[in-house]
């Protein structure tokens, strides 16, 4: 009799506890809202899904490829994604509920500043673009649709008092755009990336092609009054592209990764913790990601508030954010 209940007790245990790992494991699976794959978010996400899949017991994590920062946003506050990289310009946008998140608001919460984008308009000899006035009349990609690099875009044209109808307009993603320029039927396109970015690098080194950086940085001042202060002058250094030879001064916009401010501390820390650890696997992903230092984990370089679970982090780590 005893045997029996004993036999009946285990067999219930046994089920309860398989219930229980069937649930946390549920329970335990994420989705990074990255990039476009040509682009810098898509392969830095990858590697953070493959980091925290392999070192955190029972997480199975993915990263799902996009349009970039704005579609990022949607999918956080749509429950679609539960880490997402994103422009800070678009993350201050989307907590504010203004321009594409207007009567949508996204709770968001930084975990990490990870890289500064650098605001690309990429043309080449031989277009008549000197300057970025010069796009006028011109075949321009504003990069994919719903992503922060669309945005940025859109708002660098509306700051050189053209219109939309002033351009022969595109959207691309940036592999697409520089395939679309070595077929000759595309004079330049925009696109914000931690150097080098994979496409432009491909268009560079294409035999018979001389590329040309234009300069965006004298927009900041009125960019940052008009937007909020979310843009910095920073430069592309030279060689950071083949045959590039002078530093190009633009726009920075620094990339966040953020969470939903609903997510727990234990989670929120767990992910910081293990990212940070192994950062040296990201920066053999890409090297944009030898910026996530304790230097630049700083509140003016974040849109949006520090998650708890981060803050924890960054004090066990002396790590100071003010």
């Amino acid at each position: 009799m005893f045997r029996r209940q004993f036999v009946a007790g285990s067999a219930a245990a046994a089920a309860a506890i398989a219930a229980g790992r069937s649930a946390q494991a549920q329970a335990q699976q994420f989705s990074i809202a990255t990039g476009t794959t040509g682009a810098v978010y898509y392969p830095l996400g990858g590697a953070m899904a493959n980091i925290l899949s392999k070192k955190v017991p029972g997480w199975a994590v993915t990263a799902e490829a996009t349009a970039g920062s704005v579609a990022n946003m949607h999918m956080i506050r749509d429950g679609k994604a539960q880490l997402a990289l994103t422009q800070c310009d678009t993350a201050y946008d989307a907590i504010k509920g203004l321009d594409k998140f207007v009567g949508k608001p996204v709770e968001s919460r930084t975990l990490c500043v990870v890289y500064p984008n650098l605001v690309h308009f990429v043309t080449m000899e031989g277009t008549g673009i000197n300057k970025l006035a010069d796009i006028k009349g011109k075949r321009i990609s504003t990069s994919a649709p719903v992503s922060g690099s669309e945005v940025m875009a859109l708002r660098i044209i509306d700051e050189l008092g053209l219109k939309l109808s002033d351009i022969k307009r595109e959207r691309l993603a940036p592999a697409e755009s520089t395939n679309a320029m070595k077929d000759g039927k595309l004079d330049g396109y925009f696109f914000n990336g931690g150097p080098p970015v994979a496409a432009i690098t491909d268009l560079a080194a294409t035999q018979g092609v001389k590329i040309k950086l234009i300069p965006t940085a004298d927009l900041v001042p009125a960019l940052n009054k008009k937007y909020g202060p979310v843009f910095a002058p920073s430069e592309i250094k030279a060689k950071a592209y083949p045959n590039q030879d002078a530093a190009v001064p633009v726009i920075a916009i620094w990339n966040i990764l953020i969470v939903p401010a609903s997510m727990s501390d234990d989670q929120a820390y767990t992910i910081i913790k293990t990212l940070w650890d192994n950062q040296a696997d990201l920066v053999a992903t890409h090297k944009a990601s030898a910026d996530m230092t304790p230097e630049n984990q700083k509140l003016a370089n974040s849109s949006v508030p520090f998650h708890p679970g981060a803050l924890k982090f960054f004090a066990e780590k002396g790590i100071k954010l003010s």
